[in-house]
């Protein structure tokens, strides 16, 4: 059974905002599994091309090839409004960063901190 989200929820969560943004995020993820790029590309069932297209955010990559790496990778694509009010996003890390970022619930009105 699928679990509600509330804003009270912390969320292990990387805003990417570029196509080299999300090739960096893509190779973190291979690279903490320890996988080799064939291997991976094995995995997902894509071709290494492909997946090094991907993570260098160099050339066309088809949307199929592209859900096929992020789930079998264990990750999910999540959409949602920029102005959704549960999160506030830190900006995309530079392409190259490797840590996924926590996304904070913002606090509400009654629950901030008195001046």
């Amino acid at each position: 059974m699928a679990r509600n989200i509330t804003a009270a929820d912390p969320i292990l969560a990387q805003r990417v905002g570029s196509i080299p943004g999300l090739g960096a995020a893509v190779r973190a993820q291979r690279q903490s599994q320890r996988l080799r790029i064939d291997n991976a590309a094995s995995l997902c069932g894509v071709s290494v091309d492909a997946l090094s297209r991907l993570e260098r955010g160099q050339g066309a990559v088809r949307l199929d090839s592209l859900l096929k790496v992020i789930d079998g990778l264990g990750m999910a694509l999540v959409l949602c409004p920029k102005t959704w009010e549960g999160l506030s996003l830190v900006p995309e890390p530079a392409a190259h960063a490797s840590t996924p970022l926590v996304a904070q619930p913002k606090k509400r009105r009654a629950d901030a901190e008195p001046k």
